[in-house]
């Protein structure tokens, strides 16, 4: 079982805007390794730090076959340098809004640079799946949503469900 736990909707952490990590360590490793942990176990394909209440600037991805040979990858600080010109739709859900599926529109190819688990600079082209996955865990750095992209009527019927749902988990 995992040790992190992932965070849901409404807590307002996942609403922030996150600092970036200053030095890449054994303790960031370590966060990393557990947040792949508890992605894996979710299951996801990607996870960002402040959806297991962390508000720094780490993700982690890995959107390899379920049944293949798993592919990790670590961003520290990652921040998109280039964007491609074509566009796709994916229908994407999100581990901090479960059982929400939202049709969003993005640029199909991007490229990102970031620190990697050792702290090096790297820099990554992106397609398909994999590009969807960074922009969509950049945006939970910035305090965006899936639920963004849907109109405020919507969305607001979403964060109500949430927030209904958590006074339930409370009470």
């Amino acid at each position: 079982m995992s040790k992190l736990d992932i965070i849901t909707l409404p807590d307002p952490i996942l609403r922030q805007m996150c600092v970036p990590v200053e030095r890449v360590d054994d303790a960031l490793r370590r966060l990393a390794d557990d947040m792949l942990e508890a992605m894996y176990e979710a299951p996801g394909i990607g996870l960002a730090a402040p959806q297991v209440g962390v508000s720094r600037r780490l993700i982690v991805l890995d959107v390899s076959e379920k049944d293949g040979e798993k592919n990790p990858i670590v961003m520290v600080n990652p921040e998109i340098v280039h964007f491609g010109d074509e566009r796709r739709s994916y229908e994407e859900g999100c581990l901090s809004i479960p059982d929400v599926k939202v049709e969003i529109e993005r640029p199909a190819g991007l490229t990102v640079r970031f620190l990697d688990r050792d702290g090096r600079a790297q820099q990554l082209m992106a397609e398909g799946l994999l590009s969807t996955a960074i922009q969509h865990e950049i945006d939970h750095l910035d305090g965006r949503l899936i639920i963004d992209y849907l109109s405020r009527l919507k969305r607001d019927i979403i964060v109500r469900r949430f927030k209904k749902q958590a006074r339930t988990e409370t009470a």
